[in-house]
């Protein structure tokens, strides 16, 4: 059966459906290639891009080291990023009802939920961020915040004063979810603006006050050997990938929007890759300046700011640091996460349902102590997540290029008892698949978490960590495609002429 667009009843009947989660129409996808670059420089544009590159100056690279790691890295996501997102360009859908195909209209809730997590976490960065920069500033005006009584656990390692400031920037946050997406516009825009030349100003300040870019830039590296180097380098270069590997997932969100394939591709190249290698030099060479300046590598950008004079000037800097924060956190941390929520119930969670969650979760996850020090920040949060993320964006785009040649049958994504039912709604082989893509991982996380001696394994063993992205990746991806090769001959997913997708009926 047939229905207009604007007939949708039948539709909503469908307990897979949700006004979120449909397919996009053809005339309502706008976005041309300048949006996607410019979608990748507003996102590029954050404080933890800076904190990326300048962790890296801390964890002992010299300034070409750091940028050309971070380049490599963003280079190699580029990959997975157009990959994955040809299936929402070409079929208008999201992120979670592209999982339904490799991993079931039920399974598909596993990756949906371990990406939304991560997004959750990054929401807690965000506002730690956020909220901290709101603290630093109180306390030029009001010094007696530092003296507020201890009511956290030790162990929680949280003062006071920056606690308080953190709950109100949530709160903020969490204001902004009740009130829509649509009221972060301004915001946007505000940061557009703003970051770019707050980061040249930024640039300006070091240059001039580390006697040029030559002593900046002739900071040596602090590794003894080539060994040492190497070492770092590898899950430095997972870290990298691993700062994207969220969105090399749920492109898709983005690119069911898009005019045509060439405009995500080209736009993804044009944006990506270039707008985090420059703002992540400006990051490097900031850092690389603390050196010179103050004798300590100072590698997170609110404590430097912390230092500078004037209390007008620092007070302006936080609250612009807070405001394009919150732009960020809203557009990057939160449309994401809450479609990832709905697909565990599209009749009953909506965006502002997701986004509570969300913001729930990313308070819980600590995010105070992801961000505490570099090693921190790149060996045991973007290096842990990737090793959950890379199982997964192999699987999908295993089964997308190898096993459907790119064909997909979209009524069936939405159906209850379909193609893509499996066995109660679980593609148990992609459940295998995925878990043998993190076993691998397993050792050198808990080796680098502390929870085992480093001497429990084998070094080679837990070693595999140091390229957790890659090796979940490659692994889930070979044992998806052999377990899935005796299928391959059975599947028959048609596909559609997308002009007609609005007008197909979705059955449950």
């Amino acid at each position: 059966m047939k229905i207009l667009p604007d007939d949708k009843n039948h539709l909503k009947q469908s307990q897979l459906y949700s006004e979120d989660l449909a397919p996009v129409p053809m005339h309502q996808r706008t976005w041309g290639t300048w949006n996607y670059a410019a979608l990748w420089i507003s996102m590029s544009l954050c404080i933890p891009t800076y904190m990326l590159a300048s962790s890296l100056i801390g964890g002992g690279m010299n300034w070409w080291q750091a940028i050309l790691t971070i380049f490599i890295g963003n280079t190699v996501v580029l990959i997975p990023m157009i990959l994955n997102g040809h299936a929402g360009a070409k079929y208008g859908i999201p992120f979670p009802v592209f999982a339904r195909a490799s991993f079931g209209v039920s399974g598909a809730n596993i990756p949906a939920i371990l990406r939304a997590i991560v997004a959750c976490g990054w929401f807690g960065i965000q506002a730690w961020i956020g909220g901290y920069a709101i603290y630093l500033m109180t306390r030029l005006w009001i010094p007696a915040i530092d003296s507020l009584p201890q009511i956290f656990p030790a162990s929680w390692t949280l003062q006071t004063g920056p606690a308080i400031c953190f709950l109100v920037f949530w709160l903020l946050n969490m204001f902004v979810v009740y009130l829509g997406v649509d009221s972060i516009k301004k915001l946007l825009v505000f940061k557009a603006f703003f970051l770019p030349i707050a980061a040249l100003a930024l640039l300006f300040w070091a240059v001039s006050a580390g006697n040029g870019l030559g002593p900046i830039l002739d900071q040596p590296s602090k590794f003894a050997t080539n060994a040492d180097f190497w070492n770092f380098f590898f899950p430095a270069l997972t870290g990298m990938v691993g700062f994207w590997a969220t969105l090399s997932l749920n492109i898709p969100d983005f690119t069911r929007y898009a005019k045509s394939q060439k405009a995500q591709i080209n736009g993804q190249i044009i944006g990506l890759a270039p707008s985090m290698t420059l703002f992540s030099f400006i990051g490097v060479v900031v850092t690389s300046a603390t050196v010179i300046i103050y004798g300590e590598t100072i590698w997170d950008p609110l404590v430097l700011a912390g230092k500078f004079d004037g209390k007008l000037l620092v007070s302006i800097a936080m609250i612009a640091v807070a405001l394009s924060t919150l732009a960020t956190n809203i557009a990057a941390n939160i449309v994401s996460p809450a479609n990832d929520f709905a697909n565990l119930a599209p009749q009953k969670i909506n965006f502002r349902t997701g986004g509570y969650i969300t913001g729930i979760i990313g308070i819980l996850i600590f995010p105070w102590k992801l961000i505490a020090d570099p090693n921190g920040y790149i060996f045991t949060w973007l290096v842990g997540y990737s090793s959950l993320l890379g199982p997964i964006g192999g699987i999908m785009i295993a089964d997308y290029y190898f096993i459907r040649k790119q064909r997909l049958n979209v009524d069936h994504l939405y159906r209850l008892k379909g193609k893509y039912t499996y066995s109660k709604g679980f593609n148990n082989k992609a459940i295998v698949a995925l878990l043998l893509g993190i076993l691998p991982n397993v050792p050198g996380f808990l080796v680098t978490v502390q929870l085992v001696a480093k001497d429990a394994f084998w070094p080679w063993v837990s070693d595999i960590y140091h390229y957790a992205w890659f090796a979940g990746f490659i692994v889930s991806a070979v044992i998806y495609f052999i377990l899935m090769k005796p299928n391959k001959t059975k599947n028959n997913d048609k596909g559609y002429d997308l002009k007609n997708i609005e007008l197909r009926s979705v059955q449950g």
